[in-house]
């Protein structure tokens, strides 16, 4: 489980093996929160997968917070590797610690503080307001868990080890999957069943992977040891992470608001939805781990100061991305149903009918998040992280607005809401794409 050096070897396999632990490692994320969704939708009822559906959105932003700070301190650490600055790397590393651990106690206790002004805020329905609240009080308690394991996971990926994260994480997810069972399927804990065996296997793989990693890796037990905290490293760290930071609290703030519109037309599209988002991010995430990774081998090679190998590397992403997007969404349409029957009983009919509605729409479009995933991965390694927030503005600001008035017509109703997504999608590829056609001369320089 050792590192891999990304500016050496070919570019195709190379990107390739990096990222499919990543990919799998989040395959196994999905897994579990799939299995949550499937616990609750057939053991507990509908009312409770759309309370379990719009807390997992929550819980997306909320974390998301975190996400994006790992992700950004992962392109100075990657940076650093590449370099070979040993010096800047322990100094990066107690700089991202710091930040990171101040930002999961504010945010854990707002969130803890807030459940009824968030509830309310969300619009979720009354008949399932107790059960949605016990799941968020427990839960909630989880996000120091998903710090911790994001933190060392960016560690260990921005120096090339892909496969220690994904060993914790599966671990995790065997221990979630076996507990949903449990605590939910064998004894009737319901919602709360449901919220204690994600924070139990959140736990274990934050936990777990922070004691190997400092086991495991000289240069962090010789960080924790000095821990000196520098400006310039502060700075550096928070002008990479901070705006990473935002570009995923925007992105999944958006999305919280869609989930609110969303409640406002009661349990049955809610549940529809969330199983629909289940299916979608599934079949959707490898590219966005893939866009992880791109990020990784572009800002490892720019440190490494070969500008042919990251151009090489862009092509390479772009003809990966679309070849996987095309043929998932041909997949998709002809497994709707089947993959909706998963979470929601066949005499819901609505409801099925309503998630099929939904795949139908958003699934042909993939190409689309695959194409915004690689823009996200090369901006942030061209330490331009600042483009990605803008275009996560076009996307959700376009998806929001979009669905709040297309919605509101009688003749579209909910459809709206499904066809704001690869609108929003669209109109951020084509800004990005502009973008890098107006620039490329000049970022051509800084590789």
């Amino acid at each position: 489980m050792g590192q891999k050096d990304l500016t050496k070897g070919s570019v195709f396999p190379t990107m390739c093996f990096f990222a499919l632990p990543m990919i799998f490692g989040n395959l196994l994320q999905q897994c579990y929160n799939i299995v949550d969704t499937w616990v609750v939708g057939k053991f507990v009822g509908p009312g409770a997968l759309g309370g379990v559906g719009s807390a997992f959105a929550l819980m997306t932003f909320l974390t998301s917070v975190l996400l994006g700070l790992c992700m950004g301190s992962g392109v100075v650490f990657s940076l650093c590797f590449g370099q070979r600055d040993e010096k800047r790397l322990e100094q990066g590393i107690c700089a991202s610690f710091v930040l990171a651990a101040g930002i999961t106690v504010l945010l854990t206790a707002a969130s803890l503080l807030g459940v009824d002004a968030i509830m309310a805020w969300m619009n979720i329905p009354t008949e399932i307001l107790d059960m949605t609240r016990i799941y968020l009080e427990l839960v909630f308690w989880g996000i120091p868990a998903v710090a911790l394991y994001n933190f060392f996971g960016a560690y260990l990926k921005a120096l090339g080890n892909s496969v220690a994260p994904l060993v914790f994480l599966g671990v995790a997810t065997a221990l979630n999957i076996a507990l949903d069972i449990l605590l939910v399927a064998v004894y009737p804990f319901e919602t709360a069943g449901a919220a204690a065996a994600t924070i139990i296997a959140q736990y274990v793989s934050g936990i777990g992977i922070g004691i190997y990693t400092i086991v495991q890796d000289a240069r962090l037990r010789n960080a924790f040891r000095k821990f000196r905290i520098r400006k310039a490293s502060l700075k550096e760290i928070a002008n990479y992470s901070l705006l990473t930071c935002m570009q995923q609290s925007v992105m999944n703030l958006g999305i919280l608001m869609v989930q609110g519109l969303v409640n406002s037309f009661g349990t049955t599209v809610m549940a529809a939805f969330a199983a629909g988002v289940k299916i979608d991010a599934f079949a959707y995430m490898p590219v966005q781990e893939y866009g992880n990774a791109f990020s990784t081998f572009i800002a490892q090679n720019m440190g490494a100061k070969k500008p042919e190998r990251i151009r090489q590397g862009v092509r390479c992403g772009v003809g990966t991305v679309v070849v996987y997007c095309v043929v998932t969404s041909f997949i998709l349409w002809f497994l709707a149903k089947p993959l909706i029957l998963i979470f929601i009983d066949q005499s819901e009919t609505r409801i099925v009918a309503e998630g099929i509605r939904y795949l139908h729409t958003v699934g042909p479009f993939y190409c689309g998040i695959g194409c915004l995933f690689l823009f996200y991965g090369l901006y942030r390694a061209l330490g331009k992280p600042g483009i990605s927030v803008v275009l996560t503005v076009i996307s959700l600001g376009a998806r929001v607005a979009l669905s709040y008035g297309l919605s509101g017509l009688p003749e579209i109703g909910v459809a709206g809401i499904w066809w704001s997504i690869p609108i929003g999608w669209a109109l951020a590829d084509l800004t990005g794409f502009l973008c890098y056609r107006k620039n490329k001369e000049r970022f051509l320089q800084m590789m």
